[in-house]
């Protein structure tokens, strides 16, 4: 199975110019939790993403005045992407080694074409894949803090 047989296909994308709540709308009007960030350049070259923990963690928590906002200020910068058409389990190995639960889907010239997220993982393919990318995943990196 190749990613581009069970992605999200031309998901909505936003530039580093646009503002956070067209982001957010976007987020809430296509039902995902991540936009990737395209250069402003005519192309669709992925620059980054954003993502409501993006959102949330670096703006509203920060008390920012998020009508002053741009996608830019909250984006992550680095994007890791896989070619749509690779072998399923690139992306796997992708999302553990970076535990992502979800990696951008970038065609032949580097355009983004695609989203491939967890939930796409766990509704097509087989019960040992799925189980080893949500436990990879799901593992709290050396980073995280516990709550207490």
């Amino acid at each position: 199975m190749n990613i581009y047989d069970i992605m999200t296909s031309e998901p909505a994308c936003c530039s580093p110019n646009d503002s956070i709540t067209r982001a957010a709308k976007l987020m809430r009007d296509c039902d995902c939790g991540l936009i990737p960030v395209v250069a402003t350049n005519g192309h669709q070259n992925p620059i980054g993403v954003i993502t409501d923990r993006d959102i949330v963690c670096r703006l509203i928590a920060e008390g920012k005045d998020l009508n002053n906002c741009t996608v830019g200020d909250a984006m992550t910068s680095t994007v890791i992407t896989v070619e749509h058409a690779a072998p399923l389990e690139n992306a796997i190995n992708l999302m553990e080694s970076n535990q992502l639960r979800r990696l951008v889907v970038v065609d032949d010239s580097g355009d983004v074409c695609g989203v491939i997220s967890q939930a796409d993982i766990a509704r097509q393919a087989n019960h040992t894949q799925t189980g080893e990318v949500v436990q990879s995943v799901s593992t709290p990196s050396s980073s995280s803090h516990a709550l207490h």
